[in-house]
């Protein structure tokens, strides 16, 4: 089972492909919540180089609450981490699989949320 929901994006830079991304996070109900520069802290840090790579911590407000009424400590687990990440001149562009990451949790109720996150996060990435 892949842990990703994925999309190779062609002809664009990391700052368009973010503004493609969160304009189809929020089609779906998504806010991005979160935002980590990777490529910015492993250079102020560790003075590392490597390609751009961006993590947005997305939430769906309904989703996040619904699962957390089924789960109290299921927050640790959220918002969905979404990628950007340089690929040669290529932005590839992943979403967690919610399915995946609550596979460790022995809840039925909330496997079946998880399959609606997996569902409007596939529209919005499939919408890029």
């Amino acid at each position: 089972m892949s842990y990703t929901i994925d999309k190779r994006l062609t002809d664009t830079t990391l700052e368009e492909a973010d503004t493609r991304t969160r304009e189809a996070l929020k089609e779906q109900g998504f806010g991005v919540l979160t935002e980590i520069d990777v490529q910015g802290t492993m250079k102020k840090k560790l003075d590392a180089d490597m390609p751009g790579y961006l993590i947005l911590g997305a939430c769906n407000p309904k989703m996040a609450h619904q699962a957390i009424q089924l789960e109290p400590n299921v927050g640790a687990m959220l918002p969905c981490n979404v990628i950007l990440r340089q690929d040669g001149s290529d932005i590839l562009v992943c979403a967690i699989d919610p399915e995946a990451s609550m596979t460790a949790i022995d809840n039925p109720q909330l496997k079946s949320v998880a399959g609606e996150v997996r569902d409007m996060l596939a529209k919005a990435i499939d919408a890029l």
